[in-house]
């Protein structure tokens, strides 16, 4: 550094200058406080750009030109000083940033929550993949409907209780000449198909339905059922009650025993009940029956040259009895610690 020789008197400060300054760059411990010392030492208010302006008093050009260049000596040693430590400081700061920012390649990722589908769907699922493997084809229908395919294409009495406004949800459709509906079943599907298709037919409608029913255990205004129909030359119940109990089989398990009850039905002839045996005692699963030759009249086929079956389950009832639930109000409980139990 430059020393008191070097400089006149009235440049002494430069001298402190060089005697402290080499410290307080070594000590500075940030890239700020390092920008805080440059300013000091050698910014525009330092005591060597002062020094810098004192030079014209100067009158020997011998002494202002020595004078001059210590100075500039001196902000040259200091300004090394300087770009040395910053060089030090952005390598250390660089290195904390790396530290921080490191990612162990060998830890486990962040794996995210696995979704999934209600369990409403993946029973429909499941149900229509079964009918399908058994050679079936899904079909959907609207569910805004029309009382003729709700009721009347599947012979439905016109005083039947189920027409009524206490069952059944009408809608208010504008200047149309039949009621119109919110569909009670997905068995309208039959006679759509029907209409559409010559046989034979092999279908299996899933969907949703609606009812004039109060919310409790075993009722829900809104629910699911999966609608089957097979149209064919010299189908029996043989072939309906085979059909059913390869489904159970493939839907319960292999063990699974099935039994039909009698029961009635507007849309079949002769009709039944299936029960299975599961859980320790017999459940009723799905209604099921041989189709009404009035449903084929309705729609164009020739009963004397067809037969076929039909059958409908609920999905709720299904998943239910699969799953050992009680309640139906489980079904819409929106809190995902319920729905994570069925994954």
């Amino acid at each position: 550094m430059a020393t008191r020789a070097n400089l006149p008197t009235s440049m002494i400060p430069l001298e402190q200058l060089t005697q402290d300054a080499p410290s307080r760059i070594d000590s500075a411990a940030t890239i700020a406080e390092l920008d805080a010392i440059e300013a000091e030492t050698v910014g525009k208010r330092s005591p060597v750009n002062e020094a810098r302006r004192g030079l014209g008093a100067i009158e020997d050009p011998a002494e202002r030109g020595a004078t001059g260049k210590a100075i500039n000596d001196i902000a040259n040693e200091l300004a090394d000083l300087i770009s040395a430590k910053r060089v030090v400081l952005e390598a250390g700061a660089m290195e904390r940033l790396l530290q921080a920012d490191k990612v162990d390649v060998t830890l486990r990722g962040r794996v995210p929550q696995r979704g999934t589908h209600h369990i409403i769907q993946q029973t429909m699922d499941e149900i229509v993949d079964i009918f399908v493997g058994l050679g079936y084809q899904m079909v959907e229908g609207p569910e805004a409907e029309t009382d003729f395919y709700n009721f009347t294409a599947l012979n439905f009495h016109e005083t039947h209780p189920s027409r009524l406004e206490s069952d059944t949800l009408y809608l208010d459709y504008g200047d149309v000449d039949e009621n119109i509906l919110l569909r009670t079943h997905t068995s309208p599907m039959q006679a759509r198909h029907m209409e559409k298709h010559e046989p034979p037919v092999y279908i299996v409608v899933p969907g949703k339905v609606f009812r004039s029913d109060a919310i409790d255990a075993t009722h829900l205004p809104v629910f699911h059922q999966i609608e089957g129909l097979a149209v064919d030359d010299n189908i029996t119940f043989a072939d309906l009650k085979g059909t059913l109990e390869e489904f159970a089989r493939q839907f319960f398990g292999r063990g699974t025993k099935v039994k039909f009850i009698p029961h009635y039905f507007p849309f079949t002839e002769p009709s039944a009940e299936m029960h299975a045996y599961t859980q320790g005692k017999w459940i009723e699963l799905l209604g099921c029956g041989m189709v009404n030759p009035a449903v084929f009249e309705h729609v164009g086929y020739d009963p004397a040259a067809l037969s076929g079956f039909a059958f409908g389950m609920g999905a709720e009832r299904m998943a239910m009895v699969r799953h050992g639930i009680t309640d139906l109000r489980t079904m819409i409980d929106p809190d995902v610690r319920t729905l994570e139990q069925y994954r």
